[in-house]
């Protein structure tokens, strides 16, 4: 505990958004900086809970009270050492997990939760900055090898805990870089790329080998990956998106999501995909929405309209969302701020009917209708059809599972009707081994869309049940049952 009275002495406080017409300007984070004294009073409202129900909230675990009272007592380098136990990449979860540590806070019951993620990502920071990370190579080495194919946050995770481990681990990946969506799906003024890339040094230093340009199933097939190496995690993300097939959905100018941020975060200024003097709509209101709205803001969009098939959300918790579950609220981020200040629009309950096209092939307009929903189905509202143009158009409405490519489907016939369950993901018992003798699964690929936080924190649990596998014994945390589930 920090000081026990803090949280009443002191309200919550973040740091502010640089104004809105600098940030568009450029993709530099949106946030600015924030100064340490003010830092130390956000940690001083840690209060005295008993049960801190922010360590259920994360799936890491991350021993939240014990950075609190280690930054209200100055004491930063400990901090980070805390912090670090439990996450590897800090930096990243501070930036892009939506914290369902804070929404857990018992200070939430009846106030506003701790400021969790900003105390993380200033610890963090200040860690870095004091040349404290540093790489953490193995004493021993075992000999043995170990293939992780993805390098997102959880083969990444997965990666950096089995070289810690003594083992020699290559990470394979597909796009030309190392960082999966961390790399070229999150945009810049979400984080900046500068922070993935002083991590991926550390574990270079450490001995993790990356390959990248290389698509396993295609460029070095399943047999030889399971020939090779002594264990193979499969930490390929889900990336099946979900499509939109109405009418019109073949004309030009209408993309997925992650069609259109990849080329845009390789080319901050040049992108191929580029909204610049078009009329953009973007369908889906979630995370991925606001990365394609702040983009096109950023490229010189015409106009951002975002649409979402669901009611708008309530600004505070109902009855059928009570603390600490994760509640569904009404958000304004940065690109949603950005958006309003724009003129843009948020546009709930409505569901695109067809997309008109052009002499040209190219799409010009949407027609949407109102709906009812969700309980009757997403009914449309007869009298609420309109058009609205369209020249742009990006779908953001999450992810299926994972591709079923060659990679999957060679493994699949090895184990046939068992390699996948019921959802379409890679099926994994309490070890987080997959139906095939020494391939495992972490993260998206094993349990479907969900958070960087389960993204990391299944990485580290595949991690040591590779590590007990093939050493006999494991020093590293114990895993997590893929089953396993927090209250938020």
């Amino acid at each position: 505990m920090a000081d026990p009275k803090g949280f009443l002495a002191h309200g919550r406080e973040l740091p502010a958004r640089r104004p809105v017409d600098v940030r568009i300007r450029d993709w530099r984070e949106v946030y600015e900086d924030f100064p340490p004294a003010a830092l130390s009073l956000q940690a001083s409202r840690c209060m005295d809970c008993g049960i801190p129900f922010c360590h259920n909230g994360c799936p890491l675990g991350n021993l939240i009270p014990e950075w609190n009272d280690l930054v209200y007592r100055d004491d930063w380098r400990e901090a980070a050492e805390r912090l670090h136990a439990t996450n590897n990449f800090p930096e990243f979860t501070g930036r892009l997990c939506p914290a369902p540590c804070e929404t857990a806070c018992v200070l939430g019951i009846n106030s506003d939760p701790v400021t969790i993620k900003r105390v993380e990502v200033e610890i963090v920071e200040r860690a870095f900055a004091e040349g404290w990370v540093a790489p953490l190579p193995p004493a021993v080495k075992t000999g043995r090898r170990v293939a992780v194919v993805g390098s997102g946050p959880a083969g990444l995770a997965a990666a950096q805990q089995l070289t810690r481990a003594g083992h020699d681990v290559v990470v394979f990946e597909r796009a030309d870089r190392v960082g999966g969506l961390l790399r070229y799906g999150i945009p810049e003024f979400k984080m900046e790329k500068r922070h993935l890339d002083r991590r991926l040094a550390q574990m270079a230093a450490e001995g993790t080998e990356f390959r990248t340009s290389v698509n396993v199933g295609v460029d070095v097939t399943a047999a030889r990956l399971r020939e090779e190496y002594d264990a193979v995690v499969l930490a390929g993300g889900a990336t099946a998106w979900r499509d939109l097939p109405v009418p019109g959905r073949g004309l030009g100018g209408i993309h997925q999501a992650m069609e259109y941020l990849p080329p845009a975060n390789r080319d901050l200024d040049a992108s191929p995909i580029s909204a610049r003097g078009r009329h953009v709509v973007v369908i889906g209101g979630g995370d991925t929405g606001a990365d394609c709205v702040g983009t096109a803001i950023r490229q010189g969009a015409a106009s951002v309209t975002q649409l979402e098939i669901m009611p708008m959300p309530p600004a505070a918790r109902t009855a059928g969302q009570p603390w600490p579950t994760f509640p569904i609220l009404f958000k304004m981020e940065s690109a949603h701020e950005e958006l309003a200040a724009r003129g843009g629009e948020r546009v709930y309950a409505v569901s695109t009917t067809e997309f008109v096209g052009d002499a040209e092939g190219r799409v010009r307009a949407l027609r949407l209708v109102d709906v009812e929903g969700p309980a009757t189905g997403f009914r449309p509202i007869p009298g609420t059809e309109r058009e609205i143009p369209a020249e742009l158009v990006t779908l953001a409405m999450g992810f299926l599972g994972p591709e079923k490519g060659p990679l999957l489907t060679d493994l699949a016939a090895l184990a046939p009707g068992d390699f996948f369950d019921a959802r379409g993901n890679v099926a994994r018992n309490a070890s987080y081994e997959t139906a095939v003798d020494g391939v495992f699964v972490a993260g998206d690929m094993g349990r479907g869309q969900s958070l960087i936080v389960w993204a990391i924190a299944e990485g580290r649990s595949a991690a040591a049940a590779v590590d007990r596998r093939l050493s006999g014994g494991t020093a590293l945390p114990a895993p997590i049952p893929p089953t396993a589930r927090p209250l938020v």
